[in-house]
């Protein structure tokens, strides 16, 4: 009989996946964008060069303030990079980053990366291939999971309210 009981677990694991496992993928998801938008943003921030082309760009697709506009990007990939890597304040910084996600498309990536004049189905591959539109997929994702419960926010909830089923 525990044969047949490993075998149902396996079996709902990979064909249906299994609750006690969510907080793995979130984990992983959470932690991972959040070290790449730290990564980011102190590159824009503190990184001169870095920082001097990212207000070039923003000047050559005509955003107002471009060294403001820059500070601010730069500013929101790093804090909410860091805030994501430890859980904190996770569906207010997947919110800020899905904004700068699609500003980034609707500004540089779909004038600047995908070609004119293409068919319908041509645009979809190249839009779908941008590496923001999977990000804000994620966002999404994280915003509707929540941070899981390695992080700040469900041990702030935890305290607050009390014991919660929430992964």
């Amino acid at each position: 009989m525990a044969d047949q009981s490993k075998f149902n677990f396996l079996l709902q694991a990979a064909l249906t996946g299994h609750r006690s496992l969510e907080w793995l993928p979130i984990f992983v998801a959470r932690f991972s964008m959040g070290l790449f938008f730290c990564v980011s943003g102190y590159n824009k921030l503190f990184i001169v060069e870095k920082h001097e082309d990212l207000i070039k760009l923003m000047a050559k697709i005509g955003l107002p303030l471009p060294d403001l506009m820059a500070l601010f990007l730069g500013s929101v990939e790093f804090f909410g990079g860091i805030f994501l890597m430890i859980g904190l304040l996770n569906t207010l910084c997947a919110i800020a980053l899905t904004i700068a996600m699609i500003v980034a498309i609707i500004t540089v990536e779909i004038d600047l990366i995908i070609p004119k004049g293409i068919g319908f189905f041509d645009w979809m591959s190249w839009f779908l291939y941008l590496p923001q539109v999977m990000y804000v997929i994620i966002f999404i994702w994280l915003m509707t999971t929540g941070p899981g419960r390695f992080s700040i926010d469900h041990i702030i909830v935890r305290k607050m309210v009390g014991d919660i089923t929430q992964t």
